[in-house]
């Protein structure tokens, strides 16, 4: 494709950086602030130098780990030691921001309003769970990141049977996908385990990723003591790992500031159009939990704006936060079980740092992409499989003209079927349209929750105790698809709906 493009209103990416922080004494670890402003610096460096001081715009991925530093943009700012026009933090740390992040930029650059414009993300959540354990031996409660974080604090009809964060959520969707899809239990965890086994190969040759031994598909899989069952059917080593102290960073500039300041053309990367759509913030509210039409639609509108066929892409990030989203994502795409759905070894192995991770990817995707025609598509999801954000990166340009709109949600929302009612005091016969068991931190089953559909189609939900194992085994056996079959919902002293087999 020719670019005849203004070259000041053309956004190419200059610079990637990240780091992984390792400190032998977490008193050592750098913060997420650190890790953001050290991700940056090694974003100018990649770039040649010099950038940052003249940076126009700084956007920063907020972080969970260390609620007490929130906001971070301006320390990071003033970590940095400068002071751009345009300074900011996303609301929320969802997976869907650093691409957010990256469209908004490429966009500022296109408007004219900004030359080079700065992006960073870090997380340092295992630092802080080994300084809360620490504390926590000196007689201060227990402290959990993930569920005690301020935008989960609300007491809902969800979470009070048990949906209150990502690992209780994403399974409700793998088991819905599965049955949908005609896959007995064991061919669904077999796909889990060839996607999962690919990406922790490639995080074994992936110079950001925090784990880099490969591991095979039968050991993903496997319920053991180093991989239990977190939420069914997922075990340890399918889910994203947050334990980790991350950071990583990048740098936009139009192409023309990039020429003056003597970049060399094969260290540019161009940006291609990309779109975004979400589901309902509710999860309860979503027209079904097979599949889900705003991933569907941003996918294929980002592939039909550039003009693209899957098979004219030589690399793509499709998120995996749980395996349930690369499978969605992979079958729009058609894309061979067999290839990498990762550029930096996805989240369970290339590193979870929470709403930072496709930072990560950026910066892996560059190094594909630097020096060739190649394009890449870098494909994000955010909240509860409610975000999805989608956008194609090239070694080569890409004719893109900027700025561009890339919400895309009342087209998605047209495509999308009805969504069920929601009752909360329904009793009586209903079908299981998904469900989860969850598990406690030894791998014993603690309980789980049935999301059923009533006679009438309205949805519901029921809890499975942790007592009931003979509930428990049918539901995780493999022996029957629980989706589909009929229970009975009974409400219990508390007035929690319970399920029982009919």
């Amino acid at each position: 494709m020719t670019d005849r493009t203004d070259p000041e209103r053309t956004p190419v990416l200059v610079g990637v950086g990240q780091i992984n922080d390792r400190p032998a004494d977490p008193a050592d670890g750098l913060n997420p602030v650190e890790l953001m402003a050290e991700a940056l610096r090694g974003a100018d460096r990649d770039a040649g130098g010099g950038l940052l001081a003249d940076c126009d715009s700084l956007s920063v991925v907020a972080q969970l780990a260390w609620p007490q530093l929130s906001p971070v943009h301006e320390k990071v700012a003033r970590a940095l030691g400068i002071a751009p026009a345009h300074c900011e933090q996303t609301d929320k740390p969802n997976g869907d921001s650093p691409t957010r992040l990256l469209h908004e930029g490429a966009n500022r650059i296109g408007r004219g309003e900004a030359r080079i414009c700065a992006i960073t993300g870090g997380e340092a959540l295992r630092t802080a769970g080994q300084l809360a354990a620490i504390k926590q031996t000196k007689g201060d409660p227990k402290h959990d990141a993930l569920r005690d974080a301020s935008h989960r604090v609300h007491k809902g009809y969800a979470q009070s049977y048990g949906l209150v964060v990502p690992t209780d959520v994403y399974p409700l969707y793998e088991n819905a996908l599965r049955a949908s899809l005609g896959q007995t239990l064991a061919e669904g965890q077999a796909e889990s385990g060839i996607l999962w086994a690919g990406m922790s190969e490639v995080a074994a040759k992936s110079e950001g990723a925090w784990l880099r031994d490969p591991v095979a598909a039968e050991t993903v899989i496997t319920p053991s003591a180093k991989n239990r069952p977190i939420a069914f059917p997922y075990t340890k080593l399918q889910v994203a790992n947050a334990s980790v102290n991350q950071g990583a960073g990048f740098i936009l500039a139009s192409l023309a500031e990039a020429r003056r300041r003597g970049i060399a053309e094969d260290q540019l990367v161009y940006i291609g159009h990309g779109a975004a759509a979400s589901e309902n913030e509710n999860f309860l509210l979503r027209a079904d939990y097979a599949g889900s039409a705003s991933l569907r639609f941003v996918i294929e509108r980002t592939l039909t704006l550039n003009d693209l066929k899957p098979t004219d892409l030589a690399e793509v990030e499709l998120y995996s936060c749980f395996p349930c989203v690369p499978k969605m994502a992979r079958r729009e795409l058609d894309w061979p079980i067999d290839r990498p759905i990762t550029v930096h070894g996805g989240l369970t192995f290339g590193g979870g740092p929470i709403g930072n991770y496709m930072s990560h990817a950026v910066a892996a995707m560059a190094a594909k992409l630097r020096g060739t025609q190649d394009k890449g598509l870098l494909f994000a999801n955010g909240g509860y499989a409610t975000h999805n954000h989608a956008i194609v990166l090239s070694g080569a340009p890409t004719g893109a003209e900027f700025p561009r709109q890339f919400d895309m949600q009342e087209e998605a929302d047209r495509r999308r079927s009805a969504i069920p009612p929601l009752v909360r005091n329904y009793e009586g016969e209903g079908a299981i349209e998904t469900y989860t068991v969850f598990y406690d931190d030894v791998g014993r089953p603690s309980g789980g929750v049935i999301v059923a559909l009533t006679p009438e189609g309205s949805r519901t939900l029921a809890r499975v105790p942790g007592t009931d194992t003979s509930l428990i085994s049918w539901l995780t056996s493999g022996e029957v698809e629980p989706v589909g079959q009929t229970g009975l919902l009974k409400r219990d002293e508390a007035g929690m709906a319970m399920w029982s087999r009919t």
